[in-house]
């Protein structure tokens, strides 16, 4: 079927009909082929400046039979094209915007054309790296879509309905762009709840992976698991991070806090540090770090599995610690302690403690390296918690580093959700 549709003054052919899509030979489409979503007076400049979430209080009328995950046109009150994207009647974000000032259709040239968009960004900020996110949500354009490469393992995530459906057009754009030999769904984020969807872990091309896999972070092995790890494996968020901490390990003695799979005690101990020592809670991440430390030959680098506020209040409950219980080097690395603003004040509790524990441990001219990955703390007031229980141990802190996500997560200013990470690196001065 050919149907001929005016688009900005010109003529253009839609020539083919698939499942739920349509393909066209060019990026945007009519107004005429979507329904719309009219905002309320005043409610269009967040959104002008490229925020791509809609809520329902900013709402003022839906047009008739949009169905869940259709796509829609977004306009202000003056009826002026804002941008178009994914409807969901079910979620508090009713419309993830995925273009400004124009309509498209997200079919599969589209996510072909953004997907190329976002390797390319990767390839350029992350050369010679094999273990990277590719598509990073909003950072891309591509609001509830997430993918990771583990080498030739892709993961992927949908956290909205409408990418959610659109799950097989997905694959085949990155059968065609990657050729990935395992393409596996990790939907097991608790944000699902909030568009309807249930948890799915699921393989959608190619063979399960059986036990763990080797995956490769700066040119160290690490062995990962894909249907336990955090996240979609492991935190590629810090992969950069894991190089600039390890400039002050060759010759100290360091402590990896919450060290998950290993990550910054592995890069320690092959920059010379001279015994590391890494502690979490689960034993199956602990027993991991222990072979990819192994396949390093780093015998320098051991694990205990253990829970890190008991063991650093065990170390530090005596009244005066032991020279050789002291270290060079401290790294805090928590998942987060809170997931929404309401639970922020017993979260800055717990990041407190932990700091003042962790300062009590350290040496003289000792460095602690932390982090937080709450986008409700701010870099300031992580900063400011982290004076307070510098103040109550008794140190003063010298900042020498100030660290973010890897650039495969990059960050839009005015989406205040793509940046999440922040750390720093501190000097402990004699005084």
């Amino acid at each position: 079927m050919l149907l001929r549709l005016p688009f900005q003054g010109k003529s253009y052919f839609i020539f083919s009909f698939s499942h739920y899509f349509l393909t066209a030979i060019f990026a945007g489409v009519s107004s005429e082929l979507l329904k719309t979503v009219h905002l309320k007076p005043h409610e269009a400049k967040r959104l002008c400046a490229g925020h791509p979430w809609v809520y329902p209080s900013e709402i003022e009328s839906i047009d008739e039979d949009i169905a869940d995950g259709d796509c829609v046109q977004v306009s202000d009150s003056r009826n002026r094209l804002i941008g178009s994207g994914l409807y969901n009647s079910k979620s508090k974000i009713r419309v993830r915007l995925l273009s400004l000032r124009h309509s498209i259709y997200p079919d599969l040239n589209f996510f072909e054309s953004r997907i190329e968009n976002a390797l390319k960004l990767r390839l350029r900020s992350m050369p010679g790296a094999t273990s990277f996110r590719v598509v990073n949500a909003e950072s891309d354009f591509l609001s509830g879509l997430i993918i990771d490469k583990y080498n030739d393992i892709l993961v992927l995530q949908t956290t909205s309905l409408g990418m959610d459906q659109r799950k097989p057009i997905i694959v085949e754009v990155l059968q065609k762009i990657l050729k990935p030999r395992v393409i596996l769904e990790k939907n097991d984020s608790p944000s699902r709840s909030f568009e309807g969807l249930d948890p799915v872990y699921s393989t959608l091309l190619g063979q399960t992976p059986e036990g763990t896999q080797p995956i490769e972070l700066n040119k160290l092995s690490f062995q990962v698991d894909f249907s336990s790890g955090h996240k979609t494996a492991c935190y590629l968020d810090q992969q950069v991070n894991y190089q600039l901490v390890s400039q002050f390990a060759p010759g100290a003695r360091v402590l990896d806090c919450f060290c998950f799979l290993g990550g910054f005690a592995l890069h320690a101990a092959r920059a010379g540090a001279r015994e590391v020592l890494g502690i979490d809670q689960s034993l199956t991440a602990v027993k991991i770090a222990e072979i990819s430390a192994q396949l390093n030959h780093l015998p320098n680098c051991s694990f205990i599995n253990e829970n890190v506020f008991d063991w650093l209040i065990q170390e530090t409950k005596k009244t005066e610690i032991p020279e050789n219980s002291l270290f060079d080097l401290i790294i805090l690395d928590p998942p987060s302690f809170t997931r929404n603003r309401h639970s922020v004040e017993a979260a800055l509790r717990g990041y407190k403690e932990i700091h003042l524990r962790a300062l009590k441990l350290l040496r003289p001219g000792g460095i602690l390296a932390t982090f937080c990955c709450s986008h409700h703390v701010s870099s300031a007031l992580f900063q400011e918690i982290i004076l307070q229980a510098a103040f109550d141990a008794h140190k003063i802190l010298r900042r020498v580093c100030s660290y973010t996500q890897s650039p495969d997560h990059p960050v839009i200013p005015v989406i205040p959700e793509t940046e999440y990470l922040k750390g720093f690196a501190f000097e402990v001065l004699n005084g």
